[in-house]
């Protein structure tokens, strides 16, 4: 199932307006705190576009997208009974739920991991904040966990060029699924080592 690849080809469009950083950023945030589509599809296509600023997009995209995670992490802290309906109407519930089971045990680990995952962040961060999560190691964890996914995809495109941008676009579901059954693969080796 390819959920992304109508609205690839738009941000292929996109990338090359004048105002693309500004909805790079936007798109960051967002997906941070509220909105489900990755900024990577909007970061891997502006990165073919103009490689040269490929690492000060990736610094772009990670510095908006911790924004973004601050302000779901105020919303869980502030207002997640406020929340929580919208979060069952829009299928981020049992989410939620796994994410508060994984802070009680993982903390620090489980931000990390979900920020370089394409595992929802958001659930994340609103479950960082309702749960009171030490803020400074929330924004070390969101820093490094987004930034490393960013500044991979942009070393990756660089790399590999529109060769490597099509193998990209063509296997984006596949690695998503991948990469969800590696987080949990550490989860289910790091309770077994316990």
């Amino acid at each position: 199932m390819k959920i992304f690849s109508r609205l690839y080809d738009r941000t292929l469009n996109w990338a090359a307006r004048p105002h693309a950083e500004r909805y790079l950023c936007a798109l960051s945030f967002a997906e941070s705190s509220f909105f489900p589509i990755p900024p990577d599809v909007l970061l891997a296509p502006m990165t073919l576009a103009r490689p040269t600023k490929g690492w000060r997009l990736a610094m772009l995209t990670t510095v908006a997208s911790v924004l973004g995670g601050l302000f779901g992490y105020m919303i869980g802290w502030i207002a997640l009974d406020s929340i929580q309906p919208l979060l069952m109407s829009l299928g981020y519930w049992e989410g939620y739920l796994r994410a508060t089971d994984w802070f009680l045990e993982w903390g620090f680990l489980a931000v990390l991991i979900t920020g370089f995952s394409p595992i929802p962040y958001k659930v994340f961060t609103i479950a960082a904040g309702a749960l009171h999560m030490l803020l400074p190691a929330f924004v070390l964890a969101s820093f490094a966990g987004r930034g490393g996914r960013f500044f991979l995809v942009v070393g990756l495109i660089r790399w590999g060029g529109e060769p490597m941008e099509r193998k990209l676009r063509k296997y984006v579901d596949l690695i998503g699924w991948i990469s969800i059954a590696l987080v949990a693969l550490l989860i289910v080796l790091l309770r077994l080592t316990r």
